[in-house]
């Protein structure tokens, strides 16, 4: 455990993929300690945990999971069976978390949504294998509180986050803004578009990054890499890359339909894995989508498989 300024600390966890790690903090508040984000459920994550809690005086007294990724929810209901304190989440995030990750028939709709967006039967079958290695490590908390923006917990303000998930909430006083996977400082968060999620992501982060910028924080905790000390120039930062990406996106399109398979190859390359290709086709569809509803792109339907050319 790491400490940083205004009392925090900083808890770094393994993951194996890159970027190879994730940090949960833990932060002063009225009444005790908040933890914020908790890690994947691996095995160990319980040990893991009561080993870093050890020697921090007074009692976690809430835990608050930003969005339902695993390496973010995995070991909530790990870490509330430790400290005895109540997992807090966001109203919408918790509705996604129980889709994704309870239901029994989850790997069919993405192999149906791949599908419908140009990835052939063969590749498909290898980027939802992918997406489901996660799945034993994920033990998110039944039926925690329910959050939401503008509401307040131990004296920290909620705050909105759309885009890398529809409901991220991040964590804002006295300047300190915890903001998981919002801002990250050398990668760019994934914005894609999935199924049952809003039908724009990347409109919804542009928007969230504005309001991001006028918070004026001085200080940004990451949910991956450094500290950020410049928030507010870094969401400008990242709003700039994506409307770059935008052009791109544009220039990957013709007068022949492409699917969103077929142009994230000209936008993330030849050579990605499963694992990155299937972010990359989401992230693609997120940026057309885009394109369509600012006029840049059209969109068309034909036996079952979502095509795009430019406008």
């Amino acid at each position: 455990m790491d400490e940083l300024s205004d009392g925090i600390r900083r808890v770094t966890l393994p993951l194996p993929t890159r970027p190879g790690h994730v940090h949960a903090y833990v932060l002063p508040s009225e009444d005790g300690w908040i933890v914020v984000d908790t890690g994947l459920g691996l095995p160990d994550a319980r040990e893991h945990w009561a080993d870093e809690l050890a020697g921090l005086a007074g009692d976690v007294r809430h835990i608050v999971v930003t969005h339902f990724h695993p390496d973010h929810v995995g070991a909530a209901a790990d870490l509330a069976e430790l400290t005895g304190a109540p997992v807090a989440q966001g109203r919408l995030d918790y509705e996604q978390c129980e889709l994704v990750w309870d239901a029994e028939d989850w790997d069919e709709v993405l192999v149906s949504w791949f599908r419908r967006h140009g990835v052939p039967d063969d590749v498909t079958d290898e980027l939802v294998e992918q997406g489901s290695l996660y799945r034993p490590f994920v033990r998110f908390q039944r039926d925690p509180e329910r959050l939401e923006p503008g509401d307040e917990i131990g004296g920290w303000q909620v705050v909105a986050a759309p885009g890398h998930a529809d409901g991220q909430l991040m964590l804002l006083r006295d300047g300190v803004l915890v903001a998981a996977d919002h801002l990250l400082g050398r990668i760019t968060p994934t914005v894609g578009l999935w199924p049952a999620s809003r039908p724009d992501p990347l409109g919804d982060y542009l928007q969230a990054l504005e309001a991001t910028a006028a918070l004026e924080a001085r200080v940004a905790l990451p949910g991956h890499g450094d500290l950020l000390g410049d928030p507010a120039g870094r969401a400008r930062e990242l709003i700039a890359h994506h409307r770059a990406r935008l052009g791109a996106t544009v220039a990957a399109l013709g007068n022949a339909p492409r699917s969103a398979y077929e142009v994230s190859f000209p936008l993330f390359g030849d050579e990605l894995k499963p694992s990155a290709r299937r972010f990359a086709v989401a992230e693609t569809l997120s940026h057309l989508e885009r394109l369509v509803l600012e006029g840049g792109a059209h969109g068309h339907e034909e036996n079952g498989v979502v095509t795009y050319t430019a406008a």
